[in-house]
């Protein structure tokens, strides 16, 4: 038998408070509009077959406007369906990454967070510089 050692992970340093409250932001954001998103796909198909299932009847065969119905119904749901699924799955990432519990990308989402952080502050920098240089070629 093969001998089973949990893995380790390092000592992960406690964030500040402020980017905590950015992470539950944007998970809030995200996932309140995967699940506005859903309920509008969900209102949408309830009026579309409102509206359409009178003009199907009154203009075709029976059974055609039936089909069509129950098309759009099934793919309203199911659309509805899978943009709450998707909803959960981010709410249910975002409290893992938010907690520290490491969930699957967060990684590479930290390393994109350094990446544009230091970019940014390497703008900042050579957006002083060129502040100064501007200001001392119209002293001279």
């Amino acid at each position: 038998m093969a001998d089973v050692h949990p893995q380790r992970r390092p000592q992960q340093r406690p964030q500040p408070a402020s980017h905590q409250v950015v992470k539950a932001a944007t998970a809030v954001t995200a996932g309140g509009s995967l699940m506005v998103l859903s309920g509008l796909t969900l209102a949408g198909t309830v009026v579309l077959l409102t509206i359409a299932t009178p003009a199907m009847v009154i203009c075709s065969p029976v059974l055609v406007p039936a089909l069509i119905t129950v098309f759009l119904l099934i793919t309203g749901f199911l659309t509805s369906g899978g943009l709450g699924v998707a909803a959960v799955a981010v709410f249910s990432w975002v409290y893992k990454y938010v907690t520290g519990k490491h969930p699957p990308g967060a990684d590479q989402l930290d390393q994109a967070r350094m990446k544009l952080a230091s970019k940014a502050r390497d703008m900042k920098e050579q957006f002083a510089q060129q502040q100064q240089q501007h200001t001392g070629a119209r002293a001279s």
